[in-house]
């Protein structure tokens, strides 16, 4: 890119459950569009939980309610893009709250331009990975998915991102038909290679190429200042009627 683009600052936010990450998120991007804070790449693993998109339907979640308390599963219904998904310990999941214009970026360079930097990283442990085939999002090893995007674009601010398998428990895709998709099944650094960074230094690691790939500079902040945000979040968008669920955590 040819013009001097604003950095980006980046939490490492520790293992953290679904909806207090959501909080933050919706905060976070209520300061970015009115300029009151710039741009943030949050990093972080979640507690067990099943992620429903806008097109995900409860004929995509295997487990029944029992099963799924039993193992600790949560069920939480999002405003991002795509099906259901599973995020859990040992998995890295990013969300970018980006001002995209001021990237140079639009919601479709943002989800291509994730697929790469995740290639890249991964490259950098001695995977080859390649983005889906079309129809596919995502980053893929052979036939399995060893990363999965869904984002939301909110007024040219983005937020939800990725995850990528580390060492996830893959055990845990089988309470779900992942991303709506039969036939494919999911793999993780560690399958892929026998052993894998830890969660966090994996995030590390991969922050060089995020900025890379978009052109910024990155500069690390402390988690705290980010979490009590969540405090003023919006308020969250209304669950399903009807699909018993666990209380939030």
């Amino acid at each position: 890119m040819s013009r001097s683009l604003p950095p980006v600052e980046a939490c490492w936010l520790g293992r953290i459950g679904y909806r207090p990450a959501w909080a933050v998120q919706r905060a976070l991007v209520e300061r970015v569009r009115a300029g009151e804070a710039p741009s943030t790449l949050l990093l972080l693993e979640h507690d067990h939980v099943f992620s429903m998109g806008r097109r995900a339907t409860t004929d995509h979640l295997v487990w029944d309610e029992p099963e799924r308390k039993r193992r600790g599963v949560e069920v939480v219904w999002t405003d991002r893009g795509g099906d259901v998904t599973y995020h859990g310990p040992g998995q890295l999941v990013g969300y970018p709250i980006l001002h995209l214009p001021a990237l140079g970026s639009d919601i479709l360079a943002l989800i291509r331009g994730l697929e790469r930097s995740l290639i890249a990283y991964l490259l950098d442990l001695g995977i080859r990975a390649v983005p889906g085939a079309p129809g596919y999002t995502g980053v893929w090893v052979g036939d399995a998915k060893v990363a999965a995007i869904g984002v939301k674009l909110n007024q040219h601010v983005s937020s939800h991102g990725f995850a990528l398998n580390v060492t996830t428990d893959l055990a845990y895709f089988g309470g779900i038909v992942p991303c709506g998709i039969e036939d494919k099944a999911a793999t993780s650094i560690e399958r892929l290679r026998g052993r894998s960074p830890s969660v966090e230094e994996a995030a590390r690691g991969y922050v060089t190429h995020f900025a890379s790939e978009f052109g910024c500079t990155v500069r690390w902040v402390r988690r705290s200042p980010l979490l009590a945000l969540a405090a003023g979040a919006p308020p969250e968008p209304p669950q399903p009627r009807g699909l018993p669920v666990l209380p939030p955590a």
